[in-house]
């Protein structure tokens, strides 16, 4: 019987092992940003064109390789890292076990010209799926540049499996954010198709976080610092109002080098713990300084998952530090001691207001009226603004059944000016069956839901003009994510255009929304789109809708008058599912008779 098993060619094992290594551009960009900083510089350059498909070139400053060098860069496993297993447990370094150039080398054309502080010439190479093509003496400037083209143009399956332009260049973008971060002693640059993205010059943590977020987070930002014998940790974290409701801008840096924890990630909430709002997290960049002995960076390959010897003093150190940090700077919650425990509740600012208190405080807060007759007139104007574009069916009868079991359309319409409101969350009406309960926000979240799916799909938004242009500024994972989703946003009825590095302009917002609270209205649009992203599968057009129906929804204590509240009413049962919210939840139910009798019994 013939032998089964054979060695692999050096091509074939080396693509294999290239798949660890390098999974898309943005992987390519990580491993020769850190192979930048270990070589010592001080000034980096990133070139990037078609979301580094065609092209990634990364230029530094740093040492330099000699010509042996040079060569015994390309080869798997050579590293100047590692002399002997324990050395593992000593690394400072970025890169250490030598697979990167290998690796990238195996699945695109290479040239990699570098020089060394000092000589005369530097050293040029040239090298395709792992096979070198040439090596000759060339003039070049001190430092290495390596340029990294037409990725994966011999493996055309795993080509294929990239994503847009638009998602791969976010993916480059997170990486370099991580990096920049990691090192603002280190300048940087990125470049997308010949033009700059970023110019970050060399300097404090807190200046680097301005610079890539823009600068919103100056006042955003809380110092923190805890230092004990075996663990330091630096860094700014968020204050509390700032959270977001996805994650995306939390960063731990472990001797410089970005990693992935949940664990830790739960340290930070803890110590946010009574100042957040339900579902939001907060912004963080902590650097962690411990000794390498007690933390193994080789469990996973692209070194973002490490382990600690003693992961929870770590934890206690972190939750303990960021705890400092808000009650330094006044954030966290304080005990008045002279206040009777007994008469008085604490709340923190971020505490939720109940609708009952909500409704009892607005109406003891109004001032007596000895005119009650002519109220409209006081507060017509605030109603005129309040109006909602709902659009009732022109013919009841034409609609078809909202689809509740054994339920006519008809028979869930009230009768003329019967609908009222119940503490600014509830629409009630008598109806043949009983009392109709329908929830205001749910129902128009439907409404707009509806409205915005066919809008996308037949990519004709209505647009009303800003009567000031508003701008907005993104950070760069967002302003990515915008310009690769402009074309959907627009047909929502939202007209933009770039302005500055991540900035935008928005000369027009959907038609029938409340003017006034446009950048609210889109920032909050990106952050619902992305947390729907993780949270569920949908299309991206199903996504948009959804978010933003989500977000530019009637909210609760929301002025809403009876004319607009009939014609929510209409509009609801209007649609083709009125039953539910476009996530689910429940719109209305019928309290029978019989159901309100049995309350009496």
């Amino acid at each position: 019987m013939p032998d089964k098993i054979q060695l692999l060619p050096d091509s074939i094992a080396n693509q294999i092992a290239a798949g660890e290594v390098v999974q898309r551009p943005a992987s390519v960009v990580k491993e020769l940003l850190e192979n930048a900083i270990d070589a010592g510089a001080t000034e980096v350059t990133v070139i990037v064109k078609e979301a580094g498909k065609s092209l990634v070139q990364v230029i530094d400053n740093g040492s330099g390789m000699s010509e042996t060098d040079a060569r015994l860069s390309f080869e798997r496993h050579a590293t100047s890292k590692i002399r002997q297993a324990e050395d593992l447990f000593s690394i400072r370094t970025m890169g250490f076990r030598g697979e990167a150039l290998a690796s990238i080398a195996a699945v695109a054309q290479v040239e990699m010209a570098s020089r060394q502080q000092g000589a005369e010439l530097g050293t040029l190479l040239k090298v395709e799926a792992s096979e070198v093509k040439a090596q000759e003496p060339t003039s070049c400037a001190p430092g290495t540049s390596i340029a990294v083209k037409n990725l994966f143009y011999n493996i055309p399956a795993r080509r294929n499996f990239l994503k847009s332009n638009g998602v791969e260049m976010r993916h480059i973008t997170d990486e370099f954010t991580r990096v920049a971060l990691a090192n603002p002693q280190v300048a940087f640059r990125l470049y997308q198709n010949d033009l700059e993205s970023f110019n970050l010059p060399a300097g404090k943590l807190s200046q680097r976080i301005i610079g890539l977020f823009g600068a919103a987070y100056k006042e955003q930002m809380v110092k923190c610092h805890e230092e004990t014998e075996h663990i330091t940790v630096t860094g700014y974290v968020g204050k509390p109002e700032a959270a977001k409701k996805t994650r995306g801008e939390q960063f731990f840096m472990v001797n410089n080098r970005f990693i992935k924890s949940g664990y830790l990630h739960h340290a930070v909430l803890n110590a946010y713990e009574g100042l957040l709002v339900p579902d939001t997290h907060p912004f963080y960049v902590l650097r962690i300084s411990i000794d390498p002995r007690h933390v193994d960076v080789n469990v996973h390959p692209t070194k973002t998952e490490i382990k600690f010897d003693d992961e929870r003093t770590v934890y206690g150190v972190i939750r303990a530090a960021v705890r400092q940090a808000l009650a330094t700077h006044n954030v966290m919650p304080s005990l008045d001691f002279d206040s009777d425990v007994n008469f008085t509740r604490f709340k923190t600012a971020s505490a939720p207001v109940s609708a009952s208190e909500r409704a009892y405080t607005q109406f003891k807060n109004i001032p007596p009226n000895p005119n009650p007759g002519h109220w409209e007139k006081l507060y017509g104007e605030e109603i005129k603004q309040s109006k909602l574009n709902f659009q009732p069916a022109a013919d009841p009868a034409a609609v078809p059944s909202p689809g509740a079991p054994g339920l006519a359309r008809e028979e869930l319409t009230p009768a003329a000016g019967t609908a009222f409101q119940v503490l600014g969350k509830y629409i009630m009406a008598p109806v043949k069956p009983g009392l109709l309960v329908v929830d205001r926000e749910r129902a128009h979240e439907r409404v707009l839901y509806e409205r915005f799916v066919g809008q996308l799909a037949n990519r004709a938004g209505n647009a009303q003009q800003c009567m000031f242009p508003v701008t907005v500024e993104l950070n760069p994972g967002d302003f990515s994510l915008v310009m690769e989703l402009q074309e959907e946003i627009t047909a929502l009825g939202f007209l933009f255009e770039g302005f500055g590095g991540h900035g935008i302009i928005i000369n027009a917002m959907p038609a029938g929304l409340p003017a006034g609270n446009e950048k609210e209205l889109f920032e909050g649009l990106i952050e619902q789109f992305k947390r729907n992203k993780t949270e569920l599968s949908l299309s991206v057009p199903d996504n948009l809708a959804r978010a933003m129906a989500k977000r530019s929804a009637l909210k609760e204590g929301q002025p809403l008058d009876k004319q607009e509240g009939k014609a929510l009413l209409d509009s609801l049962f209007a649609c083709e599912n009125p039953n539910y919210a476009p996530d689910g939840r429940k719109i209305f139910f019928i309290l029978d008779l019989k159901r309100i009798d049995d309350l009496f019994s």
